[in-house]
Formats: structure tokens, sequence, C-alpha cells
């Protein structure tokens, strides 16, 4: 068991790695991946199962002791990035598919990685993951409401069908996770320390699936869907802080809100656009997927710095 939780904890350090590993094959050879997308939503859902095994009544104990805080970095998720998005499409005036894919990776609730760059941010991390947590169990809801509100204007969206698919891909088996955990305390703990590897292999096969499906639309569209995509997590990071601060939130949970609104989890919005859309619409969440875990790291050294310059000044 221990060299299963060694490997697990190499693996999370090194999850950039396994993306552009992997997103790098699955670009060469298509053919060996395509299979997996029938798989995206059930490959997603072990995701929310480990993350439900994870989590701790303590988790939920910031919402009480920092509710502003909580409130502040969970509205901005749902109103900066999907704001971002539909500013981006309109001003790339990008085509349909490409448009509603990147609203939808913007409609998301936040990553769970986004709890790791907080933590190595010097951010709030406790902050972090009840944001992560709370935007999560509310995706159901909120993720098909915004998303309907500003992509229906180029396809037609079904909300309703989109609600009952993040209920049984991300709430049922956060639920599951949380229950098993409560019932076999002990050995879910146990299993939690292995999470890290079975989300990366299951993250980056869905990644896979959406490059090997999407080769040719990449090909295509591959510098200007980057660009776009490069800017809107950009963006989140920039308007979560500039948020944070407005609320004059100290810089901890302000490091911590703009990790959390720049990081979404592009698995979800992978996962929609390959059911209710073509593959096209899955491109942005597959180039953010590769994306924000080469920027969380970067985002996270440079806040970092910024309690060390704190130190110098004082």
């Amino acid at each position: 068991m221990q060299t299963l939780q060694k490997i697990s904890a190499f693996a999370g350090k090194t999850f950039s790695i396994w993306v552009l590993l992997f997103g790098f094959l699955a670009f060469e050879f298509p053919s060996y991946f395509a299979g997996f997308v029938g798989y995206v939503p059930y490959l997603l859902g072990i995701v929310m199962f480990g993350m439900g095994i994870t989590l701790k009544v303590q988790d939920f104990s910031e919402i009480i002791r920092h509710p502003k805080a909580v409130f502040i970095g969970v509205i901005a998720q749902f109103i900066v990035m999907p704001g971002i998005a539909y500013a981006l499409a309109k001003g790339f005036n990008l085509p349909p598919d490409l448009a509603v894919g990147v609203i939808l990776v913007g409609a998301c609730p936040g990553g769970t990685s986004s709890n790791v760059m907080t933590y190595l941010a010097k951010g709030n991390t406790a902050l972090s993951v009840a944001c992560t947590s709370v935007s999560t169990l509310l995706a159901p809801f909120l993720t098909p409401a915004v998303f309907y509100l500003l992509a229906s204007q180029w396809l037609d969206i079904d909300a309703y069908a989109m609600f009952i698919s993040v209920l049984k891909i991300v709430l049922f088996p956060v639920f599951l996770g949380v229950a098993a955990r409560a019932l076999l305390t002990k050995q879910m703990v146990q299993l939690g320390t292995c999470t890290p590897l079975v989300s990366v292999i299951a993250i980056v096969l869905i990644l896979a699936a959406v490059v090997a499906v999407s080769k040719d639309k990449i090909i295509e569209s591959g510098l200007f869907i980057f660009i776009v995509v490069v800017l809107h997590n950009g963006l989140g990071y920039l308007f979560g802080f500039l948020v944070a601060k407005l609320f004059k939130l100290n810089l901890a949970d302000s490091k911590a809100i703009a990790i959390e609104v720049g990081m979404q989890n592009s698995g979800l919005g992978a996962a929609l656009a390959t059911a209710y859309f073509n593959p096209i619409a899955a491109v942005p969440s597959a180039v953010f997927s590769f994306w924000h875990n080469i920027s969380g790291p970067i985002i996270a050294t440079f806040f970092a710095s910024m309690d060390s310059k704190d130190k110098l000044q004082k």
C-alpha cells in the first residue's frame, strides 16, 4: 500500500508532465485514444468520487468561519469566468461550436487542482477547498443555467438534460464518495491517499480522448483557440484577484480566489461538450486542461513571491 501511495503522490506532483505527454501521444496516435471518448462521463465520475472520499467536515467549516470569502469566491466563479468567455467569444467572433465550448468551460465549477496551486501560492488553502466543494455542489444548477443564458444564441441548448447530466457525473459521485467515507472511514482514508493516481489517469485519458477525436480541428484552429484559452485563464486569475481585493479580502484569501476562479473543471466541460455537441466544442476544454496545468504553477510561484516581497519591505 505504501508503494502505491508513493506512486500516487509522484503522479500528483508530476501531473503537468502526464498531461503534456498524453496530449502529444493522442495527437500523434489518435486511433489509440479515440475509443475512450465514450467513457469520458464515467472517467469524470471516478474523479468526482475521489473528490468525495477526500472531503471532510472541516472542509466546510470555512463556510461558517469566513462566509463572505466563500460567497465571493463561488459567485465570482460563476460570473467572472463565464463573463470573460462570452466577451472573448464575441470579441474574436468565434464559430458557434468553439464559442459554445469556450463558454461551457467558463461556466464549469473550479477544478480540484486549484487547491494544490493555492497551497503552493501560500494562499488560504482551506478557503480554496471550500470554494471548490461549494461550486461543485452548485454546478448542476448554475452551470446549465449560466451556460444557457450566455450560449443559447449560438446553438440550441437543452439546459434540463445538461442539469441531469451534471447531477449524474458530478453530484452523485461526490455524494457517493462522501457516504462511503462516512460508512467506511478507515478504508476510505487509506484509499484517499491513492486518489491522485486515479484522478491523473482519468483526467489524462479524458484529455487524450478529446484531442484524438478533435485532431483536425485543433490543427485548423490550434494557435487561435490557444490564444483565446490563455486569455480566458489569465484574465480569470486577474479578475478573480481584483474582485477579492475590491471586497477587501486579505492577500491569502485573494490568492485563493484568484486561482479558484482561473482554474476550471475542464474535464466536466469536455464531458458535456462531447455529450451534447460535436467534438469541436470540446477543444477549448482540452486546451484549457493542458494550459492551466502550466499556468497554475507559474501563477502559484508568482503569488508565493509576493509574501517574500512583503517580508523584505517590512
